[in-house]
């Protein structure tokens, strides 16, 4: 039988819950003898009996009256089956809201007719919108409490369906009823002759499945890479869900944003033969005909498919749910798709009052509860749709203390040719105080000139014994030369740079700034890492500005754009690998021939 999602949302106490049980008592869905035990507890208590009940699983629910977590419960016609989310309608329980209409194609918003359009009223409005649910009914319940009054009913079509044309959201129908004595809900009532739309039941049976998540372009967001190695099994597998599309094995892909291209090997998944198709839905493990060096978080494409947009810099439309404000200045984490990184609010825009409906192009942050249009700036470059082509990759959410604080749709991405670590590295130019002594004067007194040696690749192919042994054979010939341990930045990390996520960007961000200062006292700088990608080595030399970075690789390389200048393989001699360095150090005029 076919199935759909729906969720129902609306402002506490305005009856969403009272509407669901009705629908699974009177669809016949519920198990038997349900009703009977919910009406006799409840006369045993001397409580009246509310259709609300057989909704309240929860403790603090029960005892509160309001709902909590997005519960959901399940009820059938003759055409399809439904699961039903009841989503909270207390404005401090937002967030979960957000979380149970995410996986809705359809919604039915419950206004009090007595009490009207309240401030949730509304938030659920523009909420629902920017999850990308078009699909909406609104129904107008408690109708008794008003003598099922038809202009009252008119008021609130118009008001609320002005409201929604701001967000480009078209209610399907406006429905008056009243889910306590079953009005409008499965059946015609003949307390509202004037109206002659459908019923609540019938209004559910209208609603169309979303176009097959099958038919979009191929998104893959690589959530982890598995390595095998025991019986000389040397597969790398990709790890992770497909958003949307299908995919075959033997076509071409892309992986952003590092933009490496291979052919899909092999459609793997646990215990089972290899597959020859994967698609939307479906977790699954891939493996490729070029073992390249992929991290976590990029997105695989399909090569002839549209692209997705790639850039540090996007426009986007948020509703901000943290205690404290959305501020200039602050790093937040963005976790798009299976992308985790840094991110800074640049500019708001404007900010919307959901309850007034009116926009202030003033504020300079975004406080709790406000729905923003802001621009944001990542720390390395993010592979996004627009939200409005794809919502699946065109979602997000920002995390601060540890918690989702913000939710949010990409509406567009903006050119790098703005960034704040350049207007960062601007300023502290501006300001920088420059010594007495000249770079030209202290490259005579030193006999050589300043440079930043950072010599990358894996752990454990002898990176830090050339380095080492390069500092000793430097200082020998009475040459200002200083090697830094990775380690030395951050206590309890280890001897080499931690993979991914804040501790990495920190320490890349440390150490750019520790060479601007190193270089700048003529010094001959040089410190390994494991596991920097093209990004790492921009902002690098970014904070490196004016003075250069000279990057060496050894083993297997790790970076795609970003042309090492020299290259060794793993554990090579010391002696010859010190050899090529010196003369390549020559030939760049930074020590004498």
């Amino acid at each position: 039988m076919d199935r759909m999602n729906i969720v129902i949302v609306g402002h506490v106490d305005h009856g969403k819950s009272t509407v669901i049980g009705r629908l699974l008592a009177d669809t016949g869905s519920l198990p038997d003898g349900k009703l009977e035990q919910v009406k006799a507890t409840c006369a045993k208590n001397a409580k009246p009996f509310e259709y609300a009940f057989l909704l309240d699983a929860l403790k603090d629910e029960q005892s509160q009256g309001i709902t909590i977590d997005a519960a959901r419960c399940f009820f059938h016609t003759k055409k399809r089956e439904y699961i039903v989310i009841d989503a909270p309608g207390h404005i401090e329980f937002l967030k979960n809201m957000i979380t149970g209409a995410a996986r809705a194609e359809a919604a039915l918003l419950v206004i009090d007719a007595k009490e009207g359009i309240l401030e949730n009223s509304k938030r659920h409005g523009y909420l629902l919108s920017m999850l990308g649910i078009r699909q909406v009914a609104v129904l107008v319940n408690k109708m008794d409490l008003v003598g099922y009054s038809e202009e009252t009913f008119r008021a609130i079509e118009k008001e609320y369906g002005d409201f929604l044309k701001g967000f480009n959201v078209k209610p399907d129908a406006f429905i008056p009823m009243s889910a306590m004595n079953g009005v409008n809900m499965i059946a015609r009532s003949s307390e509202m002759p004037w109206y002659r739309g459908l019923t609540v039941l019938e209004q559910l049976d209208t609603f169309q499945h979303e176009s097959s998540s099958e038919a979009y372009p191929f998104r893959f967001p690589v959530q982890d890479i598995y390595k095998f190695t025991e019986q000389d099994d040397d597969r790398r597998i990709l790890a992770g869900t497909v958003y949307t599309g299908k995919i075959k094995a033997g076509e071409e892909v892309i992986f952003l944003p590092s933009k490496k291209r291979t052919r899909i090997k092999a459609i793997e998944e646990f215990n089972t033969p290899p597959k020859q198709e994967a698609a939307a839905g479906e977790a699954i493990g891939f493996t490729t005909e070029t073992q390249l060096y992929i991290k976590p978080g990029e997105l695989m494409v399909k090569a002839g498919d549209p692209l997705p947009a790639v850039s540090t810099r996007f426009k986007a439309t948020l509703f901000w749910m943290g205690h404290d404000p959305l501020v200039k200045g602050k790093k937040y984490k963005l976790k798009l798709g299976a992308a985790r990184v840094s991110l800074r609010l640049v500019e708001v825009l404007s900010v919307l009052d959901t309850s007034e409906q009116t926009l202030s192009s003033r504020k300079e942050q975004v406080d709790r509860h406000d729905v923003a249009e802001c621009v944001f700036e990542t720390s390395k470059p993010v592979a996004f749709d627009k939200a409005a082509d794809l919502p699946e990759t065109g979602r997000f959410v920002i995390v601060d203390h540890y918690e989702i604080a913000g939710a949010g749709i990409i509406l567009e991405a903006f050119a790098e040719d703005r960034s704040i670590l350049r207007e960062h590295v601007a300023r502290r130019e501006q300001i920088w105080e420059r010594s007495a002594i000249d770079a030209g004067k202290r490259a005579a007194t030193y006999g050589h000139r300043p440079g930043f040696i950072l010599i990358v690749g894996k752990v454990h192919t002898g990176k830090q014994m050339i380095a080492k042994t390069l500092e000793e054979r430097l200082v020998q010939k009475g040459l200002k030369a200083f090697y830094l341990g990775i380690s030395n930045l951050i206590s309890g990390i280890g001897s080499e740079l931690p993979t991914g996520g804040e501790s990495q960007e920190e320490v890349v961000r440390q150490l750019g700034e520790l060479g601007r200062i190193i270089t700048e006292s003529g010094q001959i700088f040089i410190t390994t890492a494991s596991d920097l990608d093209d990004a790492d080595i921009e902002t690098l030399r970014i904070l490196n500005t004016p003075n250069e970075i000279l990057v060496l690789n050894v083993g297997e390389s790790q970076l795609d754009r970003v042309k090492p200048d020299l290259r060794f393989e793993p554990w090579s001699e010391v002696e010859e690998a010190i050899g090529r360095i010196f003369s390549w150090l020559k030939q760049k005029r930074i020590i004498p021939s």
